[in-house]
């Protein structure tokens, strides 16, 4: 009874709350093709387990057949389709994921290259604190019925001692290793701190004894090539020039890429991974000319990056008019008032009437900054000292750890954010909301007076 005691006391709750890691909904973007796809892998906590994704589309993407399968360690395990309807909301499929560890999921509409999105399923990790505490009851509990057996059975009662002697120590080591399991730090996270492999997912402490593990990753090179209908993104190792295969998904997707037309036009489109360092994305119906890319990228220990370039395209498409200022304005058919209170920061705020817009990569808004620049749009974004990505957060919910998906449609009516400008000039903005599984995007050219900038 008095073990028992001890046991729930000392070490019973915290062994819950620190067992073994849960895991999350994986929310990827993927371009593939022409259809603008989210991607949710949902959690699995046990293994083998049924695997359930769900494929979320959006206003224009075409009804068809998506491929998918899970592989581990380069075999291929299951396989289901996922047919898309007609209209844009949440399509399921079901695959089997067997063992934990790395796994990746591909995606294909039979057209063109799969696109490969790398996940984990955990496993259950044991602290070295709980082997101690539990380790510590088991042993007392050996130790008190030998001393009972001795204290019986030897001649001199005061062999019992000995036993009783480990009892002590025994209860010691378990109290202290509950004790202090509060304070102890969990391992570096497997996936993104530790590289992905079996080992360790299921024993990430083992790397946490040395003191000469260096988790940082130097910065990625880009190269972009226009590829027929699409373009080519080549992600290579600042040091070594080998292709990097080691982005995480930051901010629910692998890459984020802007392009920026001749005319301004804005694509916020998401590559897919199709072999190491190696993504591609389609660009539908692009104007002829200088295209300024910027990738934002977060690699593993190397941190968010934002890499920068061109690229010269070939396309028959109408430049696009010059945005206005602020004011108000509809984009596809959603009346839209956008306003600038200018300061240090300056705050800008899109008002959509109503009051049911949907996260778009875990985000309630996003805002593309480049400045400041005159004259056409693509040359001036690539050389503008100023690139940003901003974003309006969703007010967080209680003791919720995931983030609401896109079939919650319950925020707004105002998109807020605020960002410093740095200098004066002429800047063009694009600020991007979801409604009705519609990514809105909202062009705006603002002019940031001296006293209006961040001097």
């Amino acid at each position: 009874m008095l073990l028992a005691v001890l046991g729930i006391a000392a070490g019973g709750g915290t062994a819950h709350a620190d067992g073994a890691p849960s895991g999350t909904d994986v929310q990827v973007a993927q371009t593939l093709g022409a259809r603008e796809l989210t991607v949710i892998i949902r959690r699995v906590d046990t293994t083998p387990s049924p695997l359930r994704v769900d494929v979320v589309t959006h206003q224009g993407t075409a009804p068809g057949t998506l491929h998918l399968a899970v592989a581990a360690d380069g075999t291929t395990t299951a396989r289901t389709d996922v047919v898309l309807g007609p209209e844009p909301g949440v399509y399921a499929g079901t695959l089997q994921v067997g063992k934990p560890g790395p796994w990746e999921l591909s995606l294909s509409d039979g057209t063109g290259p799969a696109a490969t999105i790398p996940f984990l399923v955990p496993a259950r990790v044991v602290p070295p604190w709980e082997k101690a505490t539990y380790g510590g009851f088991v042993a007392a509990g050996a130790f008190l019925l030998l001393a009972l057996i001795v204290g019986i059975r030897a001649k001199r009662t005061a062999y019992a001692l000995v036993p009783a002697g480990g009892v002590v120590a025994a209860l010691a080591v378990a109290v202290t290793g509950a004790l202090l399991s509060a304070g102890t730090p969990p391992p570096p996270a497997p996936g993104s701190v530790l590289d992905p492999t079996f080992d360790n997912v299921t024993d990430p402490y083992a790397n946490a004894l040395s003191s000469t593990v260096d988790y940082s990753r130097p910065p990625v090179n880009l190269a972009v090539a226009a590829l027929r209908e699409d373009l080519k993104l080549r992600l290579t190792d600042g040091a070594t020039g080998r292709p990097v295969d080691d982005l995480l998904v930051h901010d629910n997707a692998l890459v984020h890429l802007v392009l920026i037309s001749p005319s301004g036009r804005m694509s916020h489109l998401h590559p897919v991974r199709v072999g190491p360092g190696d993504y591609r994305v389609r660009v539908a119906d692009p104007e002829a000319g200088t295209y300024a890319v910027g990738a934002e990228l977060a690699r593993r220990g190397g941190g968010v990056q934002l890499v920068r370039s061109t690229v010269d395209l070939q396309g028959t498409a109408a430049p696009a008019p010059e945005p206005p200022g602020p004011g108000p304005r509809t984009i596809d058919g959603t009346p839209v008032d956008l306003t600038v209170t200018p300061g240090t920061p300056t705050t800008i705020t899109a008002h959509f009437e109503s009051q049911d817009l949907q996260p778009w990569l875990g985000m309630l808004g996003h805002l593309i900054i480049t400045g400041p620049f005159t004259g056409p749009a693509g040359e001036g974004a690539a050389k503008a000292p100023t690139w940003a990505h901003v974003h309006a957060m969703i007010p967080p919910v209680a003791g919720r750890l995931d983030r609401p998906d896109e079939t919650v449609a319950a925020y707004g009516p105002d998109v807020s954010f605020t960002y410093t400008f740095a200098e004066p000039g002429r800047y063009r903005i694009w600020l991007q909301a979801e409604r009705g599984y519609r990514v809105l995007t909202v062009p705006a050219v603002v002019d940031v007076p001296t006293t209006g900038a961040g001097r």
